[in-house]
């Protein structure tokens, strides 16, 4: 039973927010007609944005084959979904019960402290409360001890997470209606701040002017599409025909499979913006009541794709900035005695993609390259330090996101104090 709350409620992000949605709604006392209609598109909203990122997602793996093939690296790939899982064989009890009890951490400090945010990123709070559970446990802890100690971290970051961000989301997206709820935030922090110090005077990544005939850049879509293709093109052209028939496309031919990965990669894009405005339509309205009669004034969380349709130029700038971080970085790792991390895509278009749009909302232009690539050498470097505190937990992957590297290094190193 514990384990069906846990992994299929509480681990599922559109199930955990269209739970939040129905209990507002009914808070509010709409009807019955409309309580199940707002459930509903909030949690089809939540699983069409899923549906989105599952499409670049494999894309992404596509690429990176290709990628590691083509310059022969060997190394650690980042990837929260994996080594969370892996925590779970050995830790699944206690992520549980951290998970379980943060969420009430959470309510509680929104309701009697001023950072009124309510995290409903579930999948994000599931491997953050995976990486304590490790920690700590590595660190000596067991029972009622580790399970307080890790709700408490976690209830506490799901407040100040949103709230160190909220100044510069409300910049972004106009309103004060939502925050963003993410564990990449200090990544992001560090983007806006970038942005401020370079982007005096830099316009926005939105307001450029293109020649006529290359209007349709003004489609984000279409500029996506066209960016990847290139990206794909000289990829494949670089692995080989035979390598990417025979290993990756599945025999398709490889420049074709070049340009259908690229387009399909704009379209997930496509997809995750649609299903953004779905749940963001939906869970703000639905929200208020719960801000009314639990917590008052409290705003949502929620995953980062939510920043996308208010800069989507920002967005493909961030990721291939974060990229190219990413990239630079390997050269450094064994001059410092470090891990090789391979630049994982995913982790570098999520976070990469919305330290752009952060760093855009601050510096315009310049903010969103630098910002993002202040972002991508985080997430390089934090996750070679992390290693060292997961134990033996795992050796080929590591969590990716800025927040995981931060408070998993300075908890570890926090427990080796009393050992």
């Amino acid at each position: 039973m514990l384990s069906f709350i846990i992994n299929d409620v509480l681990g599922t992000p559109a199930i955990l927010v269209g739970l939040f949605s129905f209990c507002g709604l009914l808070l509010q006392k709409k009807s019955f007609s409309d309580t199940i209609s707002g459930t509903l598109k909030t949690i089809m909203g939540f699983l069409i944005l899923i549906a989105g990122a599952g499409v670049i997602a494999t894309t992404l793996t596509s690429f990176s084959e290709l990628f590691i093939h083509s310059f022969n690296i060997q190394g650690v790939v980042p990837n929260n979904d994996v080594v969370a899982a892996l925590a779970q064989k050995n830790f699944g009890t206690s992520t549980a019960m951290i998970m379980i009890f943060g969420m009430l951490v959470n309510i509680i400090l929104a309701r009697i402290t001023p950072l009124k945010y309510i995290f409903l990123t579930g999948h994000h709070t599931l491997y953050m409360a995976a990486m304590l559970s490790v920690i700590l446990t590595t660190g000596g802890l067991s029972g009622g001890v580790l399970v307080t100690l890790g709700a408490i971290i976690l209830g506490a970051l799901m407040v100040i997470s949103p709230a160190m961000l909220q100044p510069f989301t409300r910049k972004i997206t106009g309103s004060d209606d939502f925050a963003l709820g993410h564990f990449g935030s200090t990544g992001y922090l560090c983007a806006a701040l970038v942005g401020k110090i370079v982007g005096k005077n830099s316009r926005s990544t939105e307001e450029f002017n293109v020649p006529k005939y290359l209007k349709f850049l003004h489609d984000s879509s279409i500029a996506i599409a066209l960016t990847m293709t290139i990206l794909f093109v000289i990829l494949v052209l670089v692995a080989g025909k035979n390598f990417t028939e025979s290993e990756v496309s599945g025999g398709q031919n490889y420049i074709i499979f070049a340009i259908i990965q690229a387009i399909t990669f704009a379209a997930g894009v496509y997809i995750i913006l649609a299903g953004v405005r779905m749940v963001i339509a939906e869970i703000v309205p639905a929200f208020k009541g719960i801000a009314d009669k639990v917590v008052k004034d409290a705003k949502p969380a929620l995953d980062c794709p939510t920043v996308f349709p208010f800069a989507p130029n920002a967005v493909i700038i961030g990721f291939l900035s974060s990229f190219c971080a990413g990239l630079i970085s390997m050269f450094f790792f064994p001059l410092l005695g470090l891990s090789i991390i391979v630049p994982g895509l995913v982790p570098h278009f999520f976070t990469g993609a919305t330290a752009g749009v952060y760093g855009n909302s601050t510096g315009g232009w310049r903010g969103a390259i630098i910002g993002a690539f202040a972002n991508g050498l985080i997430i390089s470097f934090l996750p070679a330090i992390l290693l060292s505190v997961l134990g033996n937990l795992s050796a080929s992957t590591t969590f990716g996101d800025a927040d995981f590297g931060i408070v998993g290094i300075a908890l570890g190193k926090f427990m080796m104090l009393f050992h």
